[in-house]
């Protein structure tokens, strides 16, 4: 059985990767994930306000006092010179790279080309394969309008893949009113994948104590079905590669998205329910499905379920909107009539 696949242009040994979480923030994590069968992992997200702290922690101790008597003047070396940042991060992808023999792909996760840039260029150079831009944006300026959060997306992509030669992914929200086409202007504008799609951990209240409750809970199984209706729709109609992330805690899941049209399925709920040793299970599992049914690769599933594939490619639109709807049963109703029959 040939379970091999193409993401972004990396040829890897099965579909199902370790997305960004913890267990990607030690070597010993990332080592372990790879024995338990990731065949490319994810780094946890190199955030934008850490890059910041972390810069304005540094000016701030480099130059302060030094204005407090003649002897201090210039003793430290001008800030555009001096090295900050995150070097854990970095020196991180270094050693995973040289202790593992699967691709490591880098994750930025912020909304403005600060820093980006930079960091985007020193992850290539520590050796990642490939970066993934997690675009993390909630508009709540009520006076921002759609043509400008949309512009926030290309302007980062532009930025980054200016800046770097390795394939450069997008985790995208799923609150586009016109996803379609965000993908196809994306995919138009250079991006090598396409990652379906971010989860925004939103607050809840504490009504105890009238707190905002910032917790967050891992994802459910229920969450595939947005994720696999785009990826459905947008199989065979872009170039970029598609991941899909989301609601993956079981083979069933990983299957689904491959007859979707996904190129690789990204996971990281599921290894933080039921720990790294899941990756072997999920990949047992799914080839076990695909043998059983006759598969001998990958390319003779994936995509069986797209819209571009269907006899009926209505069903991923309104047409099928009331078929949806007659099919739910009032459990009430069927309550009553059950008692009828029965009386």
């Amino acid at each position: 059985m040939d379970l091999s696949t193409d993401y972004m242009g990396l040829k890897i040994k099965h579909p199902i990767i370790a997305s960004s979480s913890p267990l990607s923030e030690t070597l010993d994590g990332i080592k372990t994930l790879e024995d338990c069968g990731a065949s490319a992992i994810v780094m946890y997200s190199l955030f934008e306000e850490q890059i910041r702290r972390e810069n304005e922690a540094f000016d701030f101790f480099l130059e302060s006092g030094t204005e407090s008597f003649a002897e201090s003047i210039n003793y430290f070396p001008h800030i555009d010179t001096a090295h900050k940042g995150p070097d854990r991060y970095l020196n991180l992808i270094r050693k995973a790279v040289e202790a593992t023999e699967i691709p490591i792909i880098g994750s930025l996760n912020g909304i403005t080309n600060a820093g980006w840039i930079d960091y985007a260029k020193q992850i290539q150079e520590a050796g990642a394969s490939a970066l993934e831009l997690n675009i993390y944006f909630i508009p709540t300026d009520l006076d921002m309008q759609t043509a400008d959060v949309e512009q926030c997306y290309f302007d980062i992509l532009k930025a980054v893949k200016d800046a770097v030669s390795i394939p450069v992914a997008i985790k995208l929200s799923p609150f586009f009113s016109a996803t379609g086409n965000m993908a196809k202007r994306l995919d138009e504008a250079g991006a090598d994948g396409l990652v379906l799609f971010n989860r925004f951990y939103q607050p809840d209240f504490d009504l105890d104590n009238l707190k905002i409750d910032l917790h967050a809970d891992l994802s459910t199984a229920a969450e595939i079905r947005v994720p696999l209706l785009w990826i459905a729709v947008l199989y065979g109609r872009i170039k970029a590669s598609l991941a899909a992330s989301r609601g993956i805690h079981s083979s069933t899941e990983v299957i689904k998205y491959l007859l979707a049209g996904a190129d690789v399925v990204t996971v990281a709920s599921a290894l933080m329910k039921n720990g790294p040793h899941y990756l072997n299970v999920l990949v047992n599992e799914t080839q076990h499905w695909l043998t059983a049914r006759g598969y001998h690769s990958l390319s003779e599933v994936r995509g069986v379920m797209s819209r571009q594939n269907v006899k009926d490619p209505s069903a991923f639109e309104r047409v099928n909107y009331i078929k949806v709807l007659e099919s739910f049963e009032n459990p009430f109703t069927s309550g009553i009539v059950n008692s009828n029959r029965a009386v």
